[in-house]
């Protein structure tokens, strides 16, 4: 009969340990059968489940690691576990695993206790809890921190979207961030991402800034808002306010674009899936004289929006076909995967309103960003605390990784 023991080191983080403990192990030919070490504030955390043929020989083996560990500052600890134990933790290997990632500006204990109650509460069992997210400094603006802590569970929850809505009405209690997804191959293996333009990837409505040069400005933000809501039909609310903008100068475009300010994340994120070899699409309702300009600042491989028909120097005011509204956005994306020949899984789509949630909902990743109540109810995940950056949190990247 085998000997199992779950053996676990804690003490002072000290270069060499893990070579002396598994040097006294590889002695006595022992088999490492999981094994895992965390380090926290210069403080060790160490487990090695080992097993062996010769009680006599694990019996020595094990006095000599106890021994090593008091050399070295340590603490040692042995717990036996039976082949009935071993075998219910091999066959949990097998139970679905998914990720839930935890952003705010800071990160308190009340959010880590809200979330780990939800999750054991829907049987989701916490395998391993990490931070994603760098150190912050203490005398760093509260408004410009960034924490992110990623747990691992398993387990399957018996009620998803009750789940999820628990954690998006502690969300806005809280005013963190906490997402909820399956641990799955695609999850860091994403190739395509595609982008909302206005209020996205720019802090602004580009069609309320040229209605406010044109005089009617009220008017066209109540359409845009209603429709961003869901309230209109996008298609309609297009044409009406594309009529509003007739006579208006096309020299008052440059000015506005060059008022245009990326939204907070934005460049950082464009910049790091450059780095990492993914594509990237802007998909808008918006117009194209805006976003080719943004693709050559940001390096946007692909750009679809709108056109802005101009005739003698002036917005004509008129339509040109396609536009694109949700399903066209839908459409498009489709499109890029199957020419990237990646599946929709290995897909991410980012917005904020109505007309983004065909795109979001077919997607690998669909991110509601800083979105309107009905968008970030019916998306998969949500961003609204952290700036488009914290995306990368929800592909499992770490500050450290030089995100």
């Amino acid at each position: 009969m085998n000997n199992i023991v779950l053996i676990n080191i804690t003490g002072p983080d000290r270069p060499g340990l893990t070579a002396a403990i598994t040097g006294l192990l590889a002695r006595a030919q022992v088999n490492i059968l999981d094994i895992g070490q965390a380090v926290i504030h210069d403080t060790l955390s160490f487990g090695i489940l080992v097993e062996m043929h010769d009680s006599a020989g694990l019996s020595d083996v094990l006095k000599d690691v106890l021994f090593r560990g008091y050399e070295m500052d340590q603490q040692v600890r042995f717990t036996p576990v039976s082949t009935e134990e071993y075998q219910r933790w091999v066959t949990g290997q097998g139970k679905s695993r998914h990720i839930v990632t935890l952003l705010a500006r800071r990160i308190t204990a009340e959010h880590i206790a809200r979330v780990s109650e939800i999750t054991a509460r829907y049987g989701l069992n916490i395998d391993h809890i990490d931070r994603l997210s760098g150190r912050i400094p203490e005398d760093l603006p509260a408004d410009q921190g960034k924490g992110c802590i990623e747990f691992s569970v398993r387990g399957e929850p018996d009620d998803p979207a009750a789940l999820r809505a628990e954690f998006l009405t502690i969300a806005q209690a809280l005013n963190v961030d906490i997402a909820f997804q399956q641990d799955s191959l695609f999850r860091r293996n994403r190739r395509l991402v595609v982008f909302d333009m206005d209020s996205t990837l720019i802090d602004a409505e580009v069609i309320d800034e040229l209605a406010k040069a044109a005089g009617v400005g009220d008017q066209v933000a109540d359409i845009t808002e209603r429709a961003m809501r869901g309230e209109l039909d996008f298609q309609a609310s297009f044409r009406e306010r594309m009529a509003l903008l007739k006579g208006l100068p096309e020299t008052v475009l440059a000015d506005i674009a060059e008022r245009l300010r990326l939204t907070e994340g934005a460049e950082t994120l464009i910049a790091q899936l450059r780095r990492l070899g993914y594509k990237t699409a802007i998909l808008s309702g918006g117009f194209n004289y805006f976003a080719e300009r943004l693709q050559q600042r940001l390096g946007i491989d692909y750009v679809y929006a709108n056109a802005l028909p101009i005739a003698d120097g002036k917005v004509t005011g008129e339509v040109e076909e396609p536009i694109v509204d949700g399903q066209r956005k839908a459409d498009l994306l489709r499109e890029l995967a199957q020419r990237e020949g990646i599946s929709l899984e290995q897909t991410i789509a980012v917005g904020d309103g109505a007309n983004d949630l065909p795109m979001l909902s077919i997607a690998g990743l669909g991110v509601a960003f800083r979105a309107k109540p009905l968008v970030k109810q019916s998306a998969k995940q949500a961003i609204s605390t952290l700036g488009l950056d914290g995306i990368l949190y929800l592909l499992g990247f770490r500050d450290r990784d030089g995100v």
